[in-house]
């Protein structure tokens, strides 16, 4: 099968060993001149070896009928035309079958035994029959013309249908082998296309987990905080109008932020989506078959590797993130360790968003825990940590607040996603701990 989907490997059409009925009528035609040939040949022998005619013609027909199997058993129609060259008949025979010998898939150590064979026989033949006629005086050259003769004769017989014979079958041979490396490069192909497939719905499959896993974090501690500042306005609107007023502005706010930031994700993908819409644009380009494999190969690398980032959140928004659940009501201390330095941006997006989730677990699971905040910035890596006391009131410890169980998952494929290590777990004087450490580089 090549590029162009045409199947070479087709079945034989033809009878017994002929591949295609063509081939078996032009050996038929060439069997039948060849025998023609050498039942006229055969008179002249018949009269020399002082045998009947019709036997000599006979014997003609039969010898140059061998020719059919030329195919099939080259070797035996070349020993034959050897064998019938005292006779000085199958020449026809003779040609055509040191051509097919020389062109079969036959050891080269048989194919010039046979032709030195016909070579020397045709020679000694030759030489035998001008040395007679010259003796009877039918011929009046030189010495120097018999084995003139008997040479040009063999080399003229035996040389070109063996070399075209030897041109034909290497560029048969030659064929097969460019098939047979188009037959390979297409099925390699068509495992990069495989491949690459496989690896763009891979990088599908990881864009859809990872939005989901920022959506889940953008929304989740906003609105997490909105429903907790949203019950203490209930609980102090009419005990302390003003911190009701105070409380409903903190839920503006936060519901303001949640939009933008969703918003901001929003716009992203839509633009990262009109781009791949602009990129497949059909444009009609011709390129080389071999090009294909390395184009589908980086295709799929670079579907792996896009990846639509949203530009913060940073190490340095911890403490206004603290701040605000403080001021949901939650008593939270944050300790901070060591230097603050830069990090990539992937490193410092995930520590954030560690932090902002367990926060998030806390308002759901353990409304009113004192809680720790511990941040370390260490020479190779950093680490974080969200501790909380057991909740005063473990009958009303959720505030109302829905989990589908995502955090904790979406926090582990955040930091193993950057070969860091993630441990979360009761304590226990009755708590929670969150415990995360993530490579500086």
């Amino acid at each position: 099968m090549t590029t162009t989907g045409e199947d070479h490997t087709r079945a034989p059409t033809g009878p017994w060993w002929w591949e295609r009925r063509r081939g078996a009528v032009l050996d038929g035609a060439l069997a039948l001149v060849s025998a023609l040939e050498c039942g006229a040949e055969g008179i002249p022998f018949a009269r020399d070896a002082d045998v009947p005619l019709w036997l000599g013609v006979v014997f003609g027909l039969l010898v140059g009928s061998v020719l059919l199997v030329r195919r099939k058993w080259p070797v035996a129609v070349v020993l034959v035309s050897i064998a019938v060259t005292p006779a000085q008949m199958g020449f026809l025979m003779g040609i055509v079958g040191l051509y097919t010998l020389a062109a079969c898939e036959l050891p080269r150590r048989v194919i010039v035994a046979l032709a030195g064979m016909s070579l020397v026989g045709t020679m000694i033949v030759t030489f035998v029959r001008v040395r007679q006629d010259m003796a009877s005086g039918d011929l009046t050259l030189g010495d120097w013309f018999v084995p003139f003769a008997a040479v040009a004769t063999s080399l003229g017989v035996t040389a070109p249908p063996l070399l075209l014979g030897l041109y034909v079958g290497a560029r048969r041979r030659l064929m097969e082998s460019l098939r047979e490396r188009a037959d390979s490069l297409e099925r390699e192909l068509q495992l990069l296309a495989e491949r690459a497939e496989e690896r763009a719905e891979w990088a599908r499959s990881e864009e859809r987990t990872r939005i989901a896993r920022e959506m889940h974090d953008v929304v989740a501690h906003r609105v997490s905080l909105m429903v907790v500042h949203a019950a203490a306005l209930q609980a102090v609107a009419r005990k302390d109008p003003e911190k009701a007023v105070r409380n409903a502005a903190l839920v503006g706010d936060m519901g303001r932020q949640a939009l933008t930031e969703l918003r901001e994700m929003l716009g992203v993908l839509r633009s990262g989506e009109d781009g791949a819409r602009r990129r497949v644009e059909p444009v009609p380009v011709v390129v080389p078959l071999a090009a294909v494999g390395a184009a589908a190969e980086a295709a799929a690398s670079k579907a792996a590797a896009e990846v639509v980032v949203v530009d913060g959140p940073w190490l340095s928004e911890l403490e206004e993130l603290v701040g605000q659940s403080a001021a949901a009501g939650m008593v939270v201390a944050l300790s901070v360790e060591g230097e603050l330095r830069s990090y990539p941006a992937e490193v410092e997006q995930t520590a954030y968003r560690v932090v902002q989730e367990a926060l998030t677990n806390v308002h759901k699971h353990a409304a009113g825990a004192k809680t720790y905040v511990r941040l370390a910035h260490r020479s190779a890596e950093i680490a974080m940590q969200v501790e909380n006391d057991s909740p005063p009131e473990p009958g009303s410890a959720s505030a109302g607040l829905p989990s589908g169980g995502n955090g904790l998952v979406g926090m582990r494929e955040r930091v193993v996603a950057l070969g860091g290590v993630f441990v979360s777990g009761p304590t226990d004087a009755g708590g929670f701990r969150v415990s995360a450490v993530i490579p500086a580089a």
